[in-house]
């Protein structure tokens, strides 16, 4: 078992540092704080079964489900709606 920071987690997993503290607070990783220079210091505790299921959350999340051209096409469609309500309060 490995004790890491948190920021170096967050820097192999390519998270943000907000969202593995989010994760330790949560539970969703095993913890260890120590008491270094006056300071309480969580240290994220690094196993291989639960790295792999952390792995799998991390992957299923980021995938893309739309192509880029149908995210495009979204988006355009969000930007329409957003200008119409945005003309509807200037009436106001």
């Amino acid at each position: 078992m490995k004790k890491v920071s948190l920021r170096e987690y967050s820097k192999i997993h390519k998270l943000s540092y907000f969202n593995v503290m989010k994760m330790v607070k949560n539970g969703d990783v095993k913890n260890e704080i120590i008491h270094e220079d006056g300071k309480d210091i969580p240290y994220v505790l690094i196993e291989e079964e639960q790295e792999k299921v952390i792995s799998e959350q991390i992957i299923k999340t980021s995938a893309q489900t739309m192509t880029l051209k149908e995210e495009n096409i979204f988006l355009k469609k969000e930007i329409e709606r957003l200008k119409k309500e945005l003309s509807s309060y200037k009436k106001v």
